[in-house]
């Protein structure tokens, strides 16, 4: 496999070259524009380029860790509307007294400091991967560092993204000793995915849990305000609102995004102050429950009741994860600034204030934050309260569609629609099958139980669950990626498991009293994802082990043994290399084929985002008289598949490119067939026109299009004429036409003026309409994962015509059996 090493013309040291071919490209555009980088040299002469630089970060800064209030914050600030009455439920009932109040309030200041604080804002924050955060990132920067990815269709070229970046090759003997082990045993790969998809499972039952939990803990203000409200009422207004709330994601976050910030720091300063207040006017003294030795007394007092008491303790820290998860869409310092210059410090004084209240009120446990709010400003505090908690639910549903099609972009989640809600904020996504299940599966919740408390048991052991998987990973992070020693890594993970596995042992305590919920709806989505993954890597096993024999096509010479007919066919397959079955039972059945063919593979790639210079690679699967090329367009796992209809006629140029590039590549040595397949050019689809030499002109497309006047039968033409009268094409039709170059090589413009004369005739998409089931011979968990799970998830879910965005009306699908 020899990669393609050439230049088509000269550029200068300003200037990229327009593409990047084989596999060890350099940075293919400057990383500043021309006249920013004037800018800056200017600066550097007037000697103002250090303050500049730190104006401008600091502004941007500030502008992100403003707009992370509203995404980030509105779940883990809405915490104290529920937690001391969490805490003193049950038998702590017994121990309602001063002492067990300090001691409570000292575990909750504790247990802020350590997790968010320390080990979120000050470590797992700085384990971004290209500035991506989330469970996913952790996975992926792993997968990357040591071969422990499951997904089968990585290539070489692949590491040479420029997001694949590695840090340090040095390890020491014990980490690589550890990283063996890993890739030898594929069990242990295994096991790996499913702790990150055990975890995946848990965030998305956090977008069934946190709806229900915030919204009902915020409307049972009213009860407490108006006696008159029975639990019914109550309850029959949280619904209403929380079946409004998911109605109205389909609008997207940007609509409403620039409520959501103000509505926090709103939020956040209102409990400030009311903390603060309680504090000076109820008990000043208990600023001395700071101290850990109220920790030690209430355990000392309350025992084994005490331990239990902490699965409502761990609700303080609940939305912790999204610091982490929602890493992508700001940066570590804004987060960071915001957690501890605002919302640690809000928090902290507002538990304290509660505390306050609470040690000369014993009685008000139950309703302990709307009883300590002054009568005179407990309405408009209520309707704080309510907005707040609508905004921290609209944060992780959200939060669950990203992780959803992350998920997908792994191999590990059925396809599901993904819509765009903005044009302008890259990422905000809203997908309505999710949304629908989680509003199902939420108001089955808030009806169920009807108890903030019960769902509480379940919130607390999802989030800890996140928490405790996201310490395992972080320690091989800290091994595989930071290049530290195991024993610092070790040391990291002993400590931080040690004070949540005592969390997270006090919520399994809970598991019957409402727990469960959290472990049954994790172990379902998690079921369904392994499932989806098994069934995907066993079908692209299928495909590996029956791709058509190269030697077979070659020795059926340029027309394939049937009549090529105009046009260009594009033919989909998971395969990257290698020419898929579907093609020879296509072959078989139907005595045509296209003038051109493309094998097209749509594969993700264990990088967040893969740019557009690098996102095709082209390569030839035949000699050049076949006209058979093959095109793998990467995408990261947040990158996001737009349906522009552009598609087409990016592939059109970029085979150009590849052709034109192709014609002046030195003879390579050694077997003229093995050299056939393999051979890949990363093409950049926005220097492209630069260089190629077709004219590309657009014009107005009123529902005449050229392929019709192209096309050879007055049937088809008659066909597309009648369907596009009921789809009138909006937009701009697109044509190619050849450039004069006299020093062109004559069969450079003949494969050229085919390629355009091909794409007139019109593009035709080739797709395998597949049926997977298990071998006779298979066991009977297979037979019952493969023929009743895969095969249930495949008919709900989307096609993958669909999923491609792939026009039903150039459709054509081939059936086949597979025999996993």
């Amino acid at each position: 496999m020899n990669p393609i090493d050439i230049d088509l013309e000269e550029h200068g040291n300003d200037q990229p070259p327009p593409s990047s071919v084989g596999g060890g490209q350099e940075s293919m555009h400057p990383r500043r524009q021309d006249g920013q980088t004037e800018q800056f040299q200017v600066a550097r002469r007037k000697g103002r380029l250090t303050t500049k630089f730190s104006l401008v970060n600091l502004s941007s800064t500030l502008l992100l860790a403003y707009q992370s209030f509203g995404v980030v914050y509105g779940d883990l600030s809405t915490s104290p509307l529920y937690v001391y009455k969490s805490i003193f439920i049950g038998k702590l009932q017994n121990h309602q007294n001063p002492d067990a109040i300090f001691g409570a309030f000292s575990l909750i200041f504790w247990t802020l400091t350590l997790i968010p604080l320390l080990k979120y804002v000050f470590l797992v924050l700085s384990a971004d991967d290209n500035g991506e955060g989330g469970t996913f990132s952790l996975y992926s920067l792993l997968c990357r560092h040591a071969k422990l990815s499951l997904l089968p269709n990585q290539q070489a070229a692949d590491e040479e993204l420029s997001a694949y970046k590695c840090g340090p090759s040095g390890q020491s003997s014990s980490s690589l000793a550890l990283k063996r082990f890993l890739e030898k045993h594929k069990k242990s790969r295994i096991f790996l995915l499913l702790v990150v998809l055990l975890g995946a499972g848990m965030v998305i039952g956090d977008g069934v849990i946190t709806p229900a939990i915030s919204v009902l803990s915020s409307i049972s203000g009213l009860q407490a305000a108006e006696k008159r409200l029975n639990q019914g009422e109550v309850l029959l207004l949280a619904c209403v609102i929380l079946i409004g709330l998911f109605a109205l994601q389909h609008f997207g976050t940007h609509k409403v995004a620039f409520l959501f910030a103000p509505v926090v720091i709103l939020w956040l300063i209102s409990i400030f102050a009311i903390g603060l207040y309680n504090t000076i006017h109820w008990n000043p003294k208990i600023v001395f429950g700071l101290s850990p030795h109220y920790i030690i007394k209430f355990f000392s007092e309350t025992g084994k009741d005490g331990w239990i008491s902490l699965g409502g303790v761990l609700l303080s820290i609940t939305g912790t994860e999204a610091m982490f998860a929602d890493l992508g869409h700001f940066t570590a310092s804004s987060i960071r600034l915001a957690f501890a210059f605002v919302v640690y410090p809000c928090l902290v004084v507002q538990y304290m204030g509660q505390a306050a209240y609470l040690s000369e009120n014993i009685s008000s446990i139950p309703n302990s934050f709307y009883d300590s709010i002054p009568g005179s400003v407990f309405w408009p505090v209520f309707v704080i309260a309510t907005l707040a908690a609508i905004v921290g639910s609209q944060a992780i549903i959200s939060a669950t569609f990203s992780i959803v099609k992350q998920c997908h972009a792994l191999g590990c989640f059925p396809r599901v629609k993904v819509v765009h809600t903005s044009k302008h904020i890259y990422g905000q996504i809203y997908i309505p099958e999710i949304n629908w299940i989680l509003m199902i599966l939420t108001l089955a919740i808030a009806v169920g139980f009807q108890d903030t408390t019960m769902i509480g048991n379940a919130y607390g052991l999802a989030c800890m669950s996140v928490m405790f998987i996201t310490t395992f990973l972080m320690a091989l992070v800290m091994v595989f990626v930071w290049q530290r020693s195991v024993v610092l890594a070790a040391a990291f993970l002993l400590f931080f498991w040690f004070i949540e596995a005592v969390y997270l042992s006090a919520a399994f305590i809970k598991v019957p009293q409402g727990g469960w919920v959290s472990l049954v709806l994790s172990m379902i989505f998690m079921f369904v994802m392994f499932v989806w993954h098994y069934g995907t890597c066993r079908k692209y096993n299928f495909d590996l082990h029956n791709k058509v024999p190269l030697k077979w096509l070659l020795g059926l010479g340029p027309s394939l043994g049937i009549v090529r007919v105009p046009g260009i066919g594009l033919i989909y397959s998971e395969l990257a290399t290698g020419v898929p079955a579907i093609f020879s039972h296509f072959v078989t059945n139907l005595p045509a084929f296209h003038n051109v063919l493309v094998f097209v593979c749509v594969k993700y790639v264990p990088v967040p985002y893969v740019s557009p210079e690098e996102r095709f690679l082209i390569g030839r699967v035949c000699p050049r008289p076949y006209r058979m090329y093959r095109c793998i367009v990467r995408y990261g796992y947040k990158d996001i598949q737009r349906d522009d209809g552009n598609f087409e006629n990016q592939l059109i140029q970029s085979l150009a490119e590849f052709i034109q590039l192709e014609a002046v590549e030195p003879q390579s040595s050694g077997s003229e067939t093995a050299s056939y397949d393999g051979r890949m050019a990363v093409i950049s689809t926005r220097t492209i026109q630069s260089s190629s030499s077709l004219i590309v002109s657009e014009h107005d497309d009123f529902g005449t299009s050229n392929s019709i006047q192209s096309s050879k039968s007055l049937t088809l033409q008659s066909l597309r004429s009648a369907y596009e009268d009921e789809n009138p094409q909006r937009g701009r039709q697109v044509r190619f036409q050849l450039r004069q170059s006299p020093g062109m090589d004559p069969s450079v413009r003949e494969e050229l003026l085919d390629l355009i004369q091909a794409k007139e005739a019109g593009v035709a998409y080739i797709m395998g309409h597949s049926y997977v089931k298990a071998r006779r011979s298979s066991s009977f968990l297979k037979k019952l994962v493969i023929d009743i799970g895969y095969s249930f998830l495949r008919k709900n879910c989307r096609g993958p015509a669909v999923a491609l965005h792939i026009p039903h009306i150039s459709l054509i699908e081939v059936g086949m059996i597979y025999y996993v």
